[in-house]
């Protein structure tokens, strides 16, 4: 089964024909500002599995410390995926099409949370941890 996705306004799509992992939850404030939102949502995938079907001209992004960062849609906002030194390494969860058969594993930075987020603790069977996930 592939896994497709794209952005808001559809100028960018993508396929991945492998599976997702490790899927999370980061509440830190930066992610905050990059997903527009109280949390991101996100899985890994390997780079290899993946591939833009179209729109890839349409992609801005950018870098963080350490070679990290994202990409967006530059006609519509929307962040689509997450970069490591150039290469694709996830996917934001709200950009995928369907059900990608993959559920939250872990919620991280929730030490850091906005004060006017609830948690879904009584929807959760994902730890819950106050800074990154233990190593």
């Amino acid at each position: 089964m592939a896994i497709s996705g794209g952005c808001f306004c559809g100028a960018v799509t993508y396929q991945l024909t492998g599976k997702l992992r490790d899927a999370r939850s980061c509440h830190c404030s930066q992610c905050r500002k990059a997903f527009s939102a109280q949390a991101s949502a996100y899985a890994l995938l390997d780079a290899d599995e993946f591939r833009w079907v179209q729109g890839e001209d349409l992609l801005t992004s950018y870098i963080g410390v350490q070679g990290f960062g994202l990409q967006f849609c530059k006609c519509c906002g929307s962040t689509l995926t997450g970069i490591y030194n150039g290469q694709v390494h996830g996917v934001t969860l709200g950009c995928v099409d369907g059900d990608p058969e993959i559920e939250i594993g872990l919620h991280i930075y929730v030490g850091s949370k906005a004060a006017w987020e609830a948690l879904p603790l009584a929807e959760s069977q994902a730890p819950f941890y106050d800074e990154a996930a233990p190593v």
